[in-house]
């Protein structure tokens, strides 16, 4: 089925201690576009600026991207600065220039507005909510957000949670919007507030779903090198959406396996610096991961 996203493209500048690198290619629609391209047909909503490098579109449309709502606005690409410690988990923002981005006023075409799931990654929510405005009986809703907008919009949150199927945010979000410390705890007033179900994200950690009245503890994919952790949380969105839009069930086993696959994307993601590990994969190296993951999560009953 079809799958379609409204969030940001965005040129990094990005210092790990493992390396540095400058405008490279990331935003939120960019991680997620790429890693869904892997299972199904994604169409991207987002805009750039005039100083958008050719080469990067030309990447998008070599993996089957719909580019036509990536729109070119007079100015230049939102940019993003950041830098990480050794505790990979958390980025320290040194410059933020939105440009275009600021302006971004997401405006859905006829065939846009069919597409059966739609991801919409972190913008304001606001936004978010005008673009599910626009969709004609979308079969799966997902969401991401960020701290920024549980501190500064969060009435439009809680708006916007009442009309989705699923968010998808970080740990340390969940405990923000819910004020609570017991990520469990959390989880349930999330759940309460609107949306049908929850994954939290917890990086190296692996993650927790909330789903049909079950919890779903995964791992995250072992990993002894990771270069580079922006985008995989985008990443993770993808492969799990990209799955979910390549299998059409809904039902809490393949949710369960579609978190498998956002894990496996993400996995790659994080291994370079912006997507270049992510663009360059096939399926054999996705399915290979998926079984590994498959295989440590695995444990016999007593009867087995």
């Amino acid at each position: 089925m079809s799958l379609l996203v409204v969030g940001s493209v965005a040129l990094d500048n990005i210092e790990t201690p493992f390396g540095k690198t400058t405008d490279a290619l990331g935003g939120s629609a960019m991680y997620f576009s790429c890693a869904a391209s892997y299972f199904t047909q994604v169409s991207m909503v987002a805009v750039i600026g005039e100083d958008f490098p050719r080469e990067h579109i030309d990447l998008l449309e070599k993996k089957g991207i719909d580019t036509s709502g990536l729109k070119t606005a007079r100015g230049n690409t939102f940019r993003w600065t950041g830098k990480y410690s050794f505790d990979l988990n958390e980025a320290v923002t040194l410059d933020t220039k939105l440009n275009v981005f600021e302006k971004f006023q997401p405006t859905l075409d006829e065939k846009q507005k069919k597409k059966k799931f739609l991801f919409l990654a972190n913008i304001d929510p606001d936004l978010q909510k005008s673009v599910l405005d626009q969709m004609q009986q979308p079969m799966f809703i997902a969401s991401d957000t960020m701290n920024f907008w549980i501190e500064r919009k969060n009435d439009s949150l809680k708006s916007l949670f009442k009309n989705i199927d699923i968010l998808v945010i970080n740990e340390g979000e969940v405990r923000q919007f819910a004020q609570e410390s017991n990520i469990f705890k959390a989880a349930r007033k999330i759940l309460a507030s609107g949306p049908k179900s929850l994954i939290v994200k917890r990086g190296e950690y692996g993650s927790l779903t909330f789903h049909n009245h079950s919890i779903f503890i995964a791992p995250a994919y072992p990993l002894e090198t990771v270069f580079d952790p922006t985008g995989a949380g985008d990443s993770f969105a993808g492969g799990f959406m990209g799955y979910l839009s390549k299998t059409g069930y809904l039902d809490t086993e393949n949710i369960k396996r579609a978190v498998i696959f956002g894990s496996v994307m993400a996995s790659f993601a994080v291994e370079t610096f912006s997507l270049e590990r992510l663009a360059n994969l096939d399926e054999s190296q996705i399915y290979k991961r998926y079984q590994e993951l498959k295989d440590i999560s695995y444990f016999k009953d007593f009867d087995d």
